[in-house]
């Protein structure tokens, strides 16, 4: 098992079953669907690649790598940025060795079609260090530039994700957001409010100007169209821009957004005090197993299958004292009455002195599997989870600037009052007013799953309520659409269908994927309904293998509609389904 070495201040350890970082959606490695799907995808387009070659495209690429157009680049003037790299790369000849993404590439580099990869830094202020990467098809560019995001505290980008958009035509973009690192280490903002700035809004931002200089300049056309897609932290970037830089992009996937970042990071705080709040308070893993199964045991039927998968949470009123332990015994299949009491204030979310929610709790459902609680929430051991790393090193790093800051003093009131006095205009990207993004016809889809043990489910519901509240229904459907997922985790995993196009490698049907869906609403104004997600055997597939059969398919429904069962027929087939609002 690999051990994880949070670099901060003598290093808190988190031991990680391999298989299962994968499924954390935070980028700590590749995600599960690129390393899963870009192997079979570049065998796919590699003979349309060497075809393209040979046929009309040949001459053009022929005559990019003889005059050095790429090259020619790193000549480019732009105001507070510069090109440090521009090299180009013929068919078949890129090789691991090139990347940042080591050995998760070299399976598959010599099948990469010929490209432009540019590096550039960005300087917006004096301590400002943002490494962008920009990968160019030398042939069949479809006009678009892809952004990409990051997770965590950032620190680092995917190679294989630009890889993958590259190959399939786009002209895609990364940054590291000004800093290099974990994604669950902070020591980096210490003392660097520019920085801080910069990973919170500015350096998306920058990625993007930059990309769009850089493809002008190459293609001598800007691009027809700009998207951005990411999740988690990269949620949280995706409404960034939608907010701040509405002109950046056309067409924005959001998932699982961090976007409440003082408030939920906050959350992290709180539930791990009350994970610590006595010797008896925390709660081991063999106990998540009993509390989910209780959940789920009231809850599981609500939504007419009983399938493991609670379709909407919110129905589901699981009171921890119904497996309270008795008569002062303490088994793993039951809860002491501190355990209820720290479990309690991980469903009931962040109150402020009056006892009234600033911010949403998790919701029962999340708590079992690889990807749930035992890995974000409850850790190994008391103070081990990544929520208790993130919640540290935002608090110690950014808001009280201490190294040594132990989170056992903290308050509510006085912290988040601080946090956001000094992050919150530079990191929460939650401003309901969308209308400019919405003005120039840029078109917003929010995911997220029920079943998320990182950022509440309800966060996001919040928000898009927050929209309609502010620019109403009907402009808010001609522009946005929430997707609630039933059974996944952070970003992808856990019980339900997870795959629905946040990969560049899913299946381009617009009915099953949320990214194609997106590009058809920008580009063709037709808005997204349904959208089918698919569960994969996990496991099942082999580098460059044909994905096997689903074994579960359910349509997405745009919020506040949800899949019904229509009470025949198989229910694991998404045509057995079907949209409808919520029963009051």
């Amino acid at each position: 098992m690999p051990r994880i070495e949070l670099a901060r201040n003598g290093a808190i350890a988190l031991d990680l079953i391999e298989g299962r970082m994968p499924m954390m959606g935070i980028r700590l490695f590749l995600p599960a669907l690129v390393r899963l799907f870009l192997p079979a995808l570049l065998l796919l387009l590699a003979p349309v690649t060497y075809a393209a070659a040979q046929a009309a495209d040949a001459p053009a690429t022929a005559g990019q790598l003889a005059n050095g157009r790429c090259e020619k680049l790193a000549g480019m003037e732009i105001p507070n940025a510069v090109i440090t790299s521009a090299k180009s790369f013929a068919t078949g000849t890129y090789t691991a060795a090139e990347a940042n993404g080591g050995s998760e590439i070299a399976k598959y580099a010599n099948l990469l079609p010929g490209f432009c990869r540019v590096l550039a830094k960005a300087t917006p202020s004096a301590d400002s260090n943002i490494v962008i990467e920009i990968w160019l098809p030398l042939a069949g560019w479809n006009g678009k530039l892809q952004g990409t995001g990051n997770g965590g505290f950032a620190g680092s980008y995917d190679i294989p994700e630009l890889a993958a958009y590259m190959a399939k035509g786009y002209a895609a973009a990364a940054t590291d957001t000004g800093h290099t690192g974990s994604p669950i280490d902070a020591s980096w903002a210490l003392g660097h409010p520019e920085k801080v700035v910069d990973f919170g809004r500015r350096s998306i931002h920058e990625m993007t100007r930059v990309a769009k200089l850089v493809i002008a300049q190459f293609y001598a056309s800007a691009a027809s169209h700009s998207y951005f897609i990411a999740c988690s932290d990269g949620g949280r970037e995706a409404l960034m821009e939608a907010e701040r830089y509405p002109d950046d992009y056309d067409g924005i996937l959001a998932g699982d957004p961090a976007n409440n970042w003082t408030s939920l990071l906050t959350s992290a705080i709180t539930d791990t005090q009350a994970l610590m709040a006595t010797p008896a308070s925390f709660i081991p893993l063999k106990k998540i197993a009993t509390i989910a199964h209780a959940v789920l045991k009231q809850c599981d039927a609500l939504d007419g299958v009983t399938d493991g998968i609670l379709n909407d949470p919110r129905q589901c009123r699981f009171d921890p004292a119904t497996i309270e332990c008795k008569n002062g015994e303490d088994t793993d299949q039951c809860l002491t009455a501190a355990q209820v009491a720290a479990l309690n204030t991980i469903y009931g979310g962040v109150k402020d002195e009056r006892g009234r929610t600033i911010f949403p709790g998790y919701l029962p459902g999340a708590e079992e599997g690889p990807g749930g609680w035992g890995l974000w929430i409850t850790g190994p051991a008391p103070g081990h989870s990544l929520m208790e790393a993130f919640g540290n090193g935002y608090y110690s790093d950014m808001v009280y600037e201490k190294a040594d800051w132990d989170l056992k003093t903290f308050s509510v009131e006085a912290g988040l009052r601080l946090a956001r006095q000094k992050t919150s205009s530079v990191l929460d990207s939650n401003d309901a007013d969308l209308k400019p993004f919405y003005s120039r016809g840029g078109k917003l889809i929010i995911y997220h799953g029920w079943d998320d043990p990182a950022i509440p489910a309800l966060s996001s519901v919040n928000y898009y309520q927050s929209v309609v509240d502010t620019l109403g229904q009907a402009t808010t459907d001609s522009f946005a659409r929430l997707y609630m997922v039933p059974g996944m985790q952070h970003c992808e995993g856990g019980p339900g269908p997870d795959t629905f196009g946040q990969s560049p490698m899913w299946k381009p049907d617009p009915h099953y994927n949320a990214r194609t869906a997106l590009e058809l609403w920008v580009e063709k104004g037709t808005a997204p309904a349904a959208i089918i997600a698919t569960k994969q055997v996990a496991g099942a597939q082999e580098a460059g293998s044909t994905p096997t059969a689903p074994v579960m398919t359910r349509p997405l429904c745009p919020f506040p509609q949800a899949a019904k069962y229509k009470g025949a027929g198989d229910t694991n087939a998404a045509e057995n389904f079907v949209c409808a609002a919520e029963k009051k």
